[in-house]
């Protein structure tokens, strides 16, 4: 059953919410294919090994689920007759024990623990009329745990090989007052840059350690201590697909990565905490961990603390500080984090600085600017991991160079732009705007800025230009074939830093996209895969947005009038969003009093985006629904009817999933459709960014068709009027 006989599985491996981008590139470290991200999970497929490799090695998981059944359910009756197709004596027998977790739920089955119950008889009840005999329930340990997937009509049946939360590693027994689940941990340190820290010679110092397991953690990633190594128990060693030797294997090559990576640990780790019975828990955990002899434990206040002797080369100091959701916010709150500022700055210049919170008023006592921000989550409780690079006292600021000619006045040139736009981005309540356009043709890139919204302040709360933080996307458009790549880089480089100085924007809140020449033509090179949103605000309304690993960041900018537009058609309106991105028109139509909203999109990664930010808007509920389908699929299966429909495709897709789409070429087709699902007196609003595009009117007849284009461009893109074309069309 492993790889070697080409017996290929799907997995999917849960993780806490933030991590998802941290987990695919694990995944893929330990030899997964077909890697891709949802929220909260990780799809891949590979052979069993696989499976196994993910249980022992993976850091960030939560579970790895091996799907196994996957059929359509209306109701409980349903649920039951297609677990009942399923031959559950191959994978355990009468004599074992089982457990049902079920999640999710879909019209006619609200309810999880219902739902668990109907899996769990049709199971016992196999079992009795094969055998005469039924396997028992364990819902702690069982031979085998099975879990349901509930979604959209859809049930989902699969192996939970992890038996348990791969969180639990087993060194920690108790949790201390503020617990941080050891998947957590890791990703704060995989975002913090810990393993290049202790590679270049550098320790860890957490001042407010708890039971220790951020130190622990350190510690197992440093010494390449599999993390589910220590584990006495897992959900496949009862399976009857489980293969022995395999997993034997695997376990034993561990080890002996184990051996060596501690022989050679260094004991660079220290912590630091005032309450003494959870530095006791930190004693024990770390014993029970076996790195006792490697972490430093003592019992300090943060106003004592100072760099360790032991610790000459820069390192990281770390913490998860308490912030205020089970001791309450106060001002004795602010003031430690203001300590802790002050404590970074005074005794640890040089080093790393990592700092996870869910208050933005407690983040900004710290007193420094985080080099970058990554949106986790605490079990329910949405956090910030804040990154920061303290300054080394001793090592002044070099004066930078004066600017080129050219940089100069592209700076003035921005200056100007921003000077101007900014007095009417602020007359309309715009947050989000673009503020040069490729204005000196040596300088050929678009600048965008977006100000980050501060979290937890609700729109109707009069802010203040210090409450944001101004980010920066430049994306580079393509230099002619004539001008030289190194001077194309050269400008880039200088526009970037003008822009930063004009607008008063650090580097680390600048993102680049760049052409690279290459096969095929130009194109962006390689994106980040940082996993951070920050939230934006326009019109009124709050938007996840990512301006490092897509192409385009989550909102298009050009859209501002045609969104706001959908709002004034939509109240009481059925309405549909075709090929719904990240959902932003969706959630407009929902803010316009919108009946009910639905949005098709083929991408489950947009879809997820979608979700998040129509439940930011607090519209999660079920009158808008979210699709992952092709458009004209959509349109051709499904005979709802609708009285405001959007249409904005791409200029060309080629998905695997769907049938290649050319908007010149099949706009008239895709319009055709959406008019057969077009209540009378409906609207269709058209809108694309192919600049060479032609409506066919001719194949469109039957409509009335009204260009609004003009009206939609913003006043921000008034420099490049071809940004898109938009159509209203509605029946002659």
């Amino acid at each position: 059953m492993n790889a070697a006989n080409g017996d290929t599985r799907k997995f999917f491996v849960t993780c806490p919410k933030g991590l998802e981008y941290l987990l695919v590139d694990e995944l893929k470290a330990l030899g997964a294919a077909e890697v891709h991200e949802v929220l909260a999970g990780v799809h891949f497929s590979g052979g069993l090994d696989a499976g196994y490799r993910a249980c022992l090695w993976s850091r960030l998981a939560s579970r790895v689920l091996m799907p196994i059944a996957e059929f359509a359910v209306a109701d409980g009756d349903a649920l039951y007759r297609g677990a009942l197709e399923v031959d559950w004596s191959a994978h355990f027998g009468a004599g074992a024990t089982f457990a049902v977790d079920a999640v999710g739920s879909t019209p006619g089955i609200t309810h999880t623990q219902f739902a668990a119950l109907r899996i769990k008889d049709a199971i016992v009840d196999q079992f009795r009329e094969r055998e005469g005999e039924r396997p028992s329930v364990d819902t702690e340990r069982p031979s085998v745990r099975i879990n349901l997937v509930l979604r959209k009509g859809q049930a989902i049946l699969g192996i939970d090989l992890a038996g348990t939360p791969l969180h639990q590693r087993g060194y920690r027994l108790g949790k201390g007052v503020a617990p941080l689940k050891e998947n957590l941990a890791a990703g704060m340190l995989l975002r913090a840059g810990w393993p290049a820290v202790y590679a270049a010679g550098g320790g860890l110092v957490d001042p407010m350690c708890g039971s220790g397991t951020l130190l622990i953690e350190a510690a197992l990633i440093a010494a390449d201590i599999a993390p589910g190594l220590r584990r006495d128990y897992f959900g496949f060693l009862g399976w009857r697909g489980h293969d022995a030797a395999l997993w034997q294997a695997l376990r034993e090559a561990a080890q002996a990565r184990a051996l060596t990576g501690a022989q050679s640990l260094r004991p660079v780790f220290f912590g630091f905490d005032l309450d003494a019975n959870v530095l006791r828990e930190a004693v024990h955990n770390a014993q029970y961990a076996q790195m006792s002899g490697f972490i430093h434990l003592g019992r300090q206040s943060l106003e004592h603390l100072h760099r360790p002797q032991e610790l000459p080369t820069p390192g990281l100091v770390i913490c998860n500080p308490p912030y205020g959701e089970r001791m309450g916010a106060d001002a004795s709150l602010v003031d430690l984090y203001r300590l802790l500022g002050a404590k970074l700055k005074s005794e640890f210049p040089g080093w790393r600085a990592s700092v996870i919170t869910s208050d933005e008023n407690l983040a900004r006592a710290i007193g420094l600017r985080a080099e970058k921000k990554y949106q986790l989550y605490n079990g329910a409780l949405e956090c910030v991991l804040l990154n920061f690079e303290i300054a080394a006292a001793d090592a002044p600021k070099p004066e930078p160079k004066p600017l080129s000619a050219g940089a100069q006045m592209v700076k003035n040139r921005i200056e100007k732009n921003y000077r101007h736009l900014r007095k009417i981005a602020a007359r309309e309540g715009v947050e989000c705007w673009r503020v040069y356009d490729a204005d000196l043709p040596e300088y050929a890139a678009a600048i965008d800025i977006y100000r980050e919204h501060p979290r937890g302040r609700g729109t109707e709360v009069s802010l203040r230009d210090d409450d944001f933080v101004d980010w920066l996307h430049v994306q580079e458009y393509a230099p002619p074939a004539s001008v030289d790549e190194t001077l194309a880089r050269t400008r880039l480089r200088e526009l970037v830093r003008a822009a930063g100085e004009a607008l008063g924007v650090t580097r680390a809140n600048i993102s680049v996209k760049q052409r690279r020449r290459g096969k095929g033509g130009e194109k962006y090179g390689n994106l980040d895969h940082r996993g951070e949103f920050i939230e934006v605000g326009e019109g009124g309304l709050r938007f996840l947005v990512n301006l490092w690993d897509y192409l385009d960041t989550g909102l298009f900018l050009d859209h501002r009038p045609l969104r706001a537009r959908v709002r004034e058609l939509a109240r009481g309106k059925r309405f549909l969003n075709l090929f719904c991105y990240t959902g932003s028109v969706s959630v407009y139509a929902a803010a316009g009093g919108a009946a009910e909203t639905t949005s098709v999109d083929l991408s489950q990664t947009y879809l997820e985006w979608a979700t998040r930010n129509l439940a930011l808007n607090g519209f999660g509920n079920t009158r808008h629904k979210l699709v992952r389908a092709d458009a004209a699929g959509y349109l051709a299966q499904h005979s709802a009817m609708y009285d405001l429909i959007f249409v904005d495709p791409p200029t060309f897709s080629n998905s695997k999933s769907a049938a290649d789409f050319d908007v010149q070429r099949d706009h008239a087709r895709l319009l055709q459709l959406c008019g057969e699902r077009l209540l009378p007196g409906g609207v269709i609003l058209f809108s694309n960014n192919f600049r060479r595009f032609k409506l066919d009117e001719a194949a469109l007849s039957g409509f009335e068709i009204r260009d609004i284009g003009a009206a939609t461009i913003p006043f921000d893109f008034e420099r490049n009027k071809r940004i898109h074309q938009a159509w209203e069309l509605r029946f002659r």
